[in-house]
């Protein structure tokens, strides 16, 4: 399994922004962000396609999201702007590997972060 450390996570507004970091200890073909509310299912958010190239994103955050990965300092980050209420959540990185193109799937990553809290108010 892969170390993943998250940190990054904090309390803004509505219309502001935040940068989640991912601290991983060995690289996997999908590096991915999801999310959880509490009493609700998990959500897959964003995706980093490490052996085929390419990144997914839910729909609710296209194009306020953008997920990226520094090699070099074993880091994936998810860059968060225009945040929404609707978008606090516990956020969790987690790293798999699997046959084909990575998918926004929770079962497809063995590898799981603490979390880290997105807290935006209105």
């Amino acid at each position: 399994q892969v170390q993943l450390v998250e940190s990054g996570g904090g309390s803004v507004q509505a219309g502001g922004s935040l940068i989640l970091s991912c601290e991983y200890s060995s690289n996997r073909q999908c590096m991915a962000w999801f999310r959880q509310v509490a009493g609700k299912e998990r959500e897959g958010v964003a995706l980093i396609d490490t052996g085929l190239g390419g990144t997914l994103y839910v729909d609710s955050v296209k194009d306020r999201f953008t997920i990226s990965q520094d090699n070099t300092k074993r880091t994936v980050y998810l860059q968060m702007k225009s945040l929404k209420p609707e978008d606090t959540a516990m956020y969790y990185c987690a790293a798999g590997t699997i046959w084909g193109r990575c998918r926004l799937l929770g079962s497809d990553y063995d590898s799981w972060g603490q979390g880290t809290q997105v807290t935006v108010s209105s």
